[in-house]
């Protein structure tokens, strides 16, 4: 799999295609071929789907109209005019089509129908006010995800992508904080050897 779905939400899995910071950003959407594949990979949307320089661009455009509105949505402020616009015109398109058998759910349809279906969840979540919407606490990670925790304590994106990430570096900082307390020999430095008793 090449893509993370860890946002709970197709709208925020959609933004998190732009990796790191968006001021030195790395898109992982390059080209229509990659489009298809996110398709591909998310659960929610239709499992083969074309994408055209045309389909490619407003994608693109529905993924930044997307991230401005969440940011909008989280600093408390009025929804950005374009950004609407963009979100609402693509969720006018039809839905996937959804068909049951004995392997399970089948979604079918063009990507039209998929981007329809991503704005309307950016529509659904964003229009929710007890929605907690977050950023993710990693240093240099900006994916947007939607805290369903109890107490919504979550503080990373993902345990795999971030969260491990975070607490292997604490403990290497705290690790090399021990070390530094002992001198090469391995003995305690002075100041952390214990006082010598008078005899």
């Amino acid at each position: 799999m090449r893509f993370a779905f860890v946002s709970g939400n197709p709208a925020l899995d959609l933004v998190g295609t732009v990796g790191s910071r968006r001021d030195k950003p790395v898109d992982l959407l390059v080209a229509p071929a990659d489009l298809e594949q996110w398709v591909l990979e998310c659960d929610e949307l239709p499992d083969q789907v074309t994408a055209d320089a045309a389909t490619f661009t407003a994608a693109l455009q529905l993924r930044e109209a997307i991230h401005q509105l969440a940011l909008d949505r989280m600093r408390d402020r009025r929804f950005a005019p374009t950004a609407l616009e963009i979100v609402n015109d693509a969720a006018v398109g039809p839905e996937p089509t959804v068909e049951l058998s004995d392997a399970g759910l089948h979604l079918s349809g063009d990507l039209r129908s998929a981007l329809a279906h991503v704005a309307r969840s950016g529509i659904a979540v964003l229009a929710d006010r007890h929605a907690y919407l977050k950023e993710c606490g990693r240093s240099g990670c900006t994916r947007l995800y939607l805290d369903r925790s109890r107490g919504a304590r979550r503080t990373w994106c993902g345990m795999e992508a971030c969260g491990n990430r975070v607490k292997a570096a604490a403990y290497r900082a705290r690790r090399q904080a021990a070390e530094q307390g002992r001198d090469v020999g391995g003995n305690q430095s002075p100041m952390f050897r214990e006082p010598r008793h008078p005899e």
